[in-house]
């Protein structure tokens, strides 16, 4: 199967809005082995969008919509295809249902327009949207499958993960299932990691693994064809085992984890509190970990000390060390961690100062950063990046860091890590 992805909406090519939607659908396609060489933008415009529809069936049997399901007169997705495939449109009355009952519910009125996103193409099976009113659908005619999702991420990728591709799966493997499991890897590179499975990449037949490197992180896809779920997780449960006897010292988590809440998990299990003092970062790294619910008890607080002055004054650290080091250098980042250990009562304390960029700092090159762990009693554990980014995507790949090392050091000790 071959598809191409085609968003609709003029505010795409004005540049107002990313085109996220195309990159979500394109990763979840190759779980499925899916391929994709076409994405195509088009405006709010019926004839173009006609013509973009021709041209994607011209080279490919899947074409999956974003965008212009909604109740306003440019939202022309389904009308146009609608026309194009010669069916009709007709109401959903689980939609409309849906629809009626959310207006009902918050005192309004629901206008004629909103009735709009209840209709559907004749013939097409219903995706359900959680999320929003409008609902998708997917039709099969003449060879060629159409997938229609709504514009907005927060509709669209619950509704093709759940909805949409357990159908395509479905139809890939006659009846049968695709189980894709991520493996999630840090402090190892896309090429060395590639290098060091290089003979499972070789060799795979089902499942497949197909590496992704994103943000500073690298992830191992294992993706399973079977008959039936149990066989296709004792396929996966096979070759994950032996990619981790490889490389399995660098694997975080899976799936949907993040290193900020694998941190914050690992907190948690272990009953230990954290508190950090930010310079580079500037509040970055609790930022993080407030993200993952539960925080709330292992995050104790924080300080954000940028200047030196602020360093002297909310965390006692002496001029006279300052002087001395710095404030970009392994001494200031361990007395940052030490100090606000001390000063919130945490088990844990975290000292973050660095050069961000775009220009050096404290004599120290762009990239330059130290992450001070004080852990209990013990002496502080200082870790220096050189770091070769922007800045902010430096001052994020020193969150991870952070993070990364912290686990690091807290398994070093014993202390219990899931994966």
């Amino acid at each position: 199967m071959n598809a191409e992805i085609l968003a609709v909406g003029s505010e795409l090519l004005l540049g107002q809005i990313t085109n996220t939607n195309a990159k979500f659908i394109s990763n979840q396609l190759s779980e499925l082995g899916i391929n994709v060489f076409y994405h195509t933008v088009v405006g709010d415009n019926s004839k173009r969008l006609e013509e973009a529809i021709s041209v994607a069936e011209s080279r490919a049997n899947l074409i999956i919509f974003s965008g212009g399901l909604g109740p306003t007169k440019d939202d022309l997705t389904k009308e146009t295809i609608a026309r194009h495939l010669g069916v009709d449109l007709v109401f959903d009355q689980v939609a409309l249902t849906y629809i009626e009952e959310f207006f009902a519910k918050r005192g309004r009125s629901m206008t004629e327009n909103n009735r709009k996103q209840a209709l559907v193409l004749a013939g097409s099976e219903v995706l359900a949207n959680h999320h929003g009113m409008a609902p998708g659908m997917i039709l099969t005619k003449d060879n060629c499958t159409y997938i229609l999702l709504p514009g907005p991420p927060k509709e669209l990728e619950p509704m093709f993960q759940f909805e949409a591709k357990p159908k395509l799966g479905k139809m890939l493997n006659d009846g049968g299932v695709i189980v894709s499991h991520v493996m999630r890897f840090y402090g190892i590179g896309e090429a060395e990691l590639e290098v060091r499975v290089q003979d499972i990449l070789d060799t795979q037949t089902n499942p497949t693994v197909a590496p992704l490197a994103a943000d500073g992180e690298v992830t191992l896809r294992v993706t399973a064809k079977a008959q039936s779920e149990d066989e296709a997780h004792q396929l996966i449960a096979a070759k994950v085992a032996e990619i981790r006897a490889i490389v399995g010292d660098y694997q975080y988590g899976i799936n949907d984890d993040s290193l900020a809440s694998k941190t914050v998990e690992m907190l948690q299990d272990n009953n230990l509190t954290i508190a950090a003092a930010e310079s580079l970062t500037a509040g970055l790294f609790q930022s993080e970990l407030a993200e993952i619910a539960g925080v709330g008890n292992v995050l104790i607080g924080g300080l954000v000390t940028y200047t030196e002055d602020a360093k002297v004054k909310q965390l006692g650290i002496s001029q006279q060390l300052l002087d001395a080091h710095g404030i970009v250098s392994s001494e200031c980042a361990a007395a940052m961690a030490s100090a606000v250990r001390q000063k919130f009562g945490t088990s844990i304390g975290i000292g973050l100062t660095g050069a961000a960029g775009p220009t050096a700092h404290d004599h120290q090159p762009v990239g330059t950063v130290w992450i001070g762990i004080a852990i209990g009693d013990e002496e502080p554990i200082t870790y220096l990046l050189h770091l070769s980014g922007m800045r902010n995507t430096n001052r994020l790949r020193a969150v991870k860091f952070t993070c990364h090392y912290l686990m690091q050091q807290l398994e070093a000790r014993g202390y219990k890590k899931r994966i």
